[in-house]
């Protein structure tokens, strides 16, 4: 299927989601809510709530036709604002936390890194049946990542590969564990994990916050943040608190760039708790 049809047609798919499940909805209209403020009006939230379904649809159309494509062929369709500062970490030999929300199609990023010669070392959450997660953990490897379960052992991966200059990339706006740091996100209490200011700190590799975005008609726009301040200067617990907040400050300007773009279809705020159904 030509990409351009591949794409509209995933759109389409994600409103007709959108419309067949209403409790998957309310859920978004929720996220989205804390995200643009009271100042909206309902009518321009639903529209973003149909728009975030549609986005979320052309993710998965992304994200099932990437292929280890030329650099040219990226070059075409993918810009960069801060490569500067990704260029730095990779060359400072004590490689780099790269921390990012779930926004726009963060795996074309991975892609783009590893032609760049920046390949990327992640985590993933184990899913079931574990047929299905080894084909995702290939799908990611074959676009240059490097895949480490989540669990006891995924920090010290993480730790070993900083140690060889590498660069880690992190989804942070989401507690998956339940053992995350507890910050206000969009001026609501909730939780986030608190392994990127761990690494950080620990490794003293930089800290940087990025996001993809996925431009109106097709293409990528890649925005990499200043690296963070990390310097040691307490308990660790209390650095690990500090960076944590100033990464979600960063999270929430990016993600107020494109909110649709946000996927976020579980609740994410203790308020809006519902049993797991993972």
């Amino acid at each position: 299927m030509p990409r351009p049809v591949a794409l509209a047609a995933a759109s389409v798919a994600g409103r007709a989601v959108a419309a067949r499940s209403p409790a998957t909805r309310a859920v978004v209209r929720g996220n989205l809510r804390r995200v643009v403020g009271p100042e909206v009006e309902e009518g321009e939230l639903e529209r973003l709530v149909r728009r975030a379904f549609a986005s979320y649809g052309r993710y998965w159309a992304d994200s099932a036709s990437l292929r280890p494509t030329s650099r040219r062929v990226l070059a075409r369709r993918f810009t960069v604002e801060g490569r500067e500062h990704l260029a730095a970490a990779a060359a400072s030999g004590r490689g780099g936390v790269l921390v990012l929300p779930h926004l726009g199609a963060w795996e074309i990023g991975a892609l783009w890194a590893a032609r760049q010669g920046y390949p990327l070392t992640t985590v993933a959450e184990p899913v079931e049946p574990p047929e299905l997660f080894d084909w995702l953990v290939a799908e990611r490897e074959a676009l240059g990542m490097r895949v480490l379960p989540l669990g006891n052992d995924a920090t010290t991966g993480l730790l070993s590969a900083l140690a060889r200059g590498a660069l880690v990339a992190l989804l942070a706006d989401r507690d998956l564990v339940g053992d995350g740091i507890e910050v206000e996100l969009f001026g609501e209490p909730t939780r986030v994990p608190a392994g990127p200011a761990v690494l950080a700190l620990r490794s003293g590799a930089p800290l940087l916050v990025a996001a993809i975005f996925m431009r109106p008609r097709d293409g990528h726009h890649l925005v990499v943040r200043p690296p963070l301040d990390t310097a040691r200067r307490g308990r660790l617990r209390d650095d690990v608190r500090r960076v944590t907040c100033e990464i979600v400050g960063e999270l929430e300007e990016l993600i107020r760039l494109a909110p649709e773009q946000w996927h976020v279809f579980r609740p994410n705020w203790p308020a809006d708790a519902e049993p797991d159904r993972r």
